[in-house]
């Protein structure tokens, strides 16, 4: 089957379009992705044939459509009197809109390959830009007449592909440019200018609703809209992150783009109706729901906030739960938790030196998790229970001398036992201990020992002769304010097990983030003791709050002094602020500054 307007590049490729329906092999100067699109058409079942598509009508409430349909409407009428169609699919190639005039009038309400076989639609989602396809291209027989060209509509927030639009018409003599390639760029291009304008307006309307919520004294409440967050102070003092997840969860579930008018997805309570925060004249949903908040945060009265009869997030009235605190069941699990860079570089360094059967010194600051480190690394390897000697309540020397045990003329050292020695503290090793341990080493320089010491005070001569025959084979552990990452994962290892029934122990916002600021002398030890406290001497419920935290945590680390520089330019912005009557614009104006350096560093004072 050939046509008039077949170019001489075409040609040759219909003929093998031919060959292929038929069985035959396919020609060598046929394009690789053409002929995959053609297999992945009869892959999926498509018939070449088809001919009476369905028509069913387009997704309702469709986001895209809404933004779009001023701009195609403005297409319709010079479309109406040319020979091209402009179509418009969603982000799984459902038409939403067409108009214009084709060589055929019928028009597939899906435009993805399961259903219609290769297509410049289909292309341009699958590539992120321009695509066109002429003629025998396609697979359809419909088609073979058709050149399109399309182009993907991007989200102007994130750039996700949200659909295409695509021109259509008669075959086109020269397959590239397709004529149309302009209109479809236009277009595109306006719809997506029209998406931002909406998600501006969309965002004033969300951040409306939570202004209105916010404004009851003491409201807890937390907007979400898929892209942006709204915790107000309230709420991060109350809310632990998994609560926040949640509240995440049920915005993705709820926020379909139901045109204004379709029921509000179930909550997992009955409907209720407290005090509406959005007012009688929101766009919010008229039937707001109660959410369990997990982790035994409260509850939170979720309300869907709409835009032009769209679904564009959700606000949420969270109260604090009531009832008596849990009580921890068991003692808490200890593990060498953490995934920050710190950390596993210093764990797996010693993972690797722990495989062969030599000293291993393990060095850092107290409460940094040595001990528990050691044990993990003999434990994995098997073996007998080790021989724990701590030199911090000890001598050391009888206990090393019998690990080592007497050689059979009592004079020598004995073989290296199997049965490995953990050494602690060995900043406290006396001299008679650091003389039995060279003895040792000195003999038999592969024993099993493991040796933890925490720095402090200058070593004498002979601890540091014996440190520094250990360096070879050394690790230093990270202080935990070196790795504040690793807090939140701590926290889950070190909380006590609830009692039957109970939830755990979790925390807000608030709090996560004065611990992960917090110093940490004691390092691992000191958050060990400070969660245990919490779980013994709770008498409230809920997240733990930063208020409940001791007083260095919850008021953070002290404000570092001004150097003279920094003294000079604060009273300079201070004098420039008092000669403009606080008027921060003309402030920085006069000091030469941008605004937004001005609230930098007047926030930076206020800190110190």
């Amino acid at each position: 089957m050939t046509t008039a307007n077949d170019s001489p590049a075409l040609t040759p490729l219909r003929h093998a379009r031919e060959r292929f329906l038929t069985g035959l092999p396919l020609p060598d100067d046929v394009p690789p992705e053409i002929a995959a699109a053609w297999r992945r058409a009869r892959f999926f079942g498509v018939p070449h044939d088809l001919t009476e598509p369905t028509r069913p009508a387009p997704p309702a409430g469709s986001a895209l459509l809404t933004a779009a349909r001023p701009v195609l409407e403005r297409l319709a009428p010079p479309l109406s009197s040319g020979q091209s169609a402009v179509v418009l699919t969603d982000e799984r190639l459902r038409v939403l809109w067409s108009g214009g005039n084709t060589p055929h009038d019928e028009t597939y309400p899906d435009l993805s390959e399961r259903e219609v076989g290769h297509n410049s639609a289909a292309l341009a989602l699958r590539s992120r830009s321009r695509a066109e396809v002429h003629g025998p291209e396609h697979f359809l027989d419909l088609w073979q007449d058709v050149s399109a060209v399309s182009v993907p509509v991007l989200a102007p927030e994130n750039g996700r592909v949200l659909g295409t639009v695509t021109v259509a018409s008669g075959l086109c003599a020269e397959r590239s440019p397709h004529p149309g390639a302009a209109l479809a760029e236009a277009t595109a291009a306006a719809v997506e200018a029209e998406l931002l304008t909406r998600s501006r307006t969309a965002e004033r309307v969300l951040l409306d609703a939570y202004q209105r919520a916010a404004a009851r004294p003491g409201a807890a409440v937390v907007a979400l809209d898929g892209r942006n967050r709204l915790v107000n102070e309230t709420a991060a003092g109350l809310l632990p992150p998994s609560a926040l997840e949640a509240l995440e969860v049920l915005e993705r579930s709820t926020a379909t783009n139901r045109p204004h008018g379709t029921d509000a997805a179930p909550g997992p309570s009955e409907p209720h109706t407290p005090d509406d925060p959005h007012g009688p004249h929101s766009p919010a949903g008229p039937a707001p729901y109660v959410l369990d908040l997990p982790d035994a945060a409260g509850t939170a009265c979720v309300t869907q906030v709409r835009h032009e009869g769209v679904v564009i997030g959700v606000v949420a009235v969270v109260e604090p739960p009531v009832g008596p605190p849990s009580r921890p069941a068991g003692p808490p699990r200890t593990a060498p938790a953490g995934r920050s860079v710190p950390w596993r570089h210093a764990t797996s360094r010693a993972a690797d030196l722990a495989r062969s059967r030599e000293p291993l010194l393990l060095t850092g600051e107290r409460g940094t998790g040595k001990t528990f480190l050691a044990r993990e690394l003999l434990a994995a390897h098997g073996g007998p229970a080790p021989l724990v000697v701590d030199a911090a309540k000890q001598p050391a020397a009888a206990a090393i001398d019998g690990w080592a045990g007497p050689s059979a003329d009592g004079r020598t050292a004995a073989p290296a036992p199997d049965r490995p020695l953990l050494l602690r503290h060995a900043e406290g090793l006396a001299q008679t201990d650091i003389a039995s341990l060279d003895s040792l080493l000195e003999a038999h320089p592969h024993a099993p020992l493991l040796v933890t010491y925490t720095p402090g005070t200058p070593p004498g001569p002979c601890l540091q002769r014996l440190l520094d025959g250990l360096a070879v084979r050394s690790v230093t552990l990270p202080a935990l304010r070196e790795r504040p990452d690793d807090i939140r994962e701590l926290l889950a290892e070190l909380t006590p097990g609830p009692t039957p029934g109970e939830p755990p122990l979790t925390w807000t916002l608030d709090a996560l983030h004065a611990l992960e600021r917090h110093t940490w002398p004691g390092n691992v030890t000191e958050l060990a003791q400070l969660v245990r406290a919490l779980a013994d001497g709770r008498r409230i419920v809920g997240p733990v709050r930063r208020a409940e935290l001791p007083d260095p945590v919850r008021e953070g680390p002290p404000a570092r002094p001004l150097t003279p520089m920094e003294h000079a330019e604060r009273t300079a912005i201070l004098a420039a602020l008092r000669s403009h009557g606080g008027n921060k614009a003309r402030a920085a104006a006069a000091l030469g500054i941008a605004r937004a350096t001005l609230y930098r560093k007047l926030r930076g004072y206020r800190n110190r």
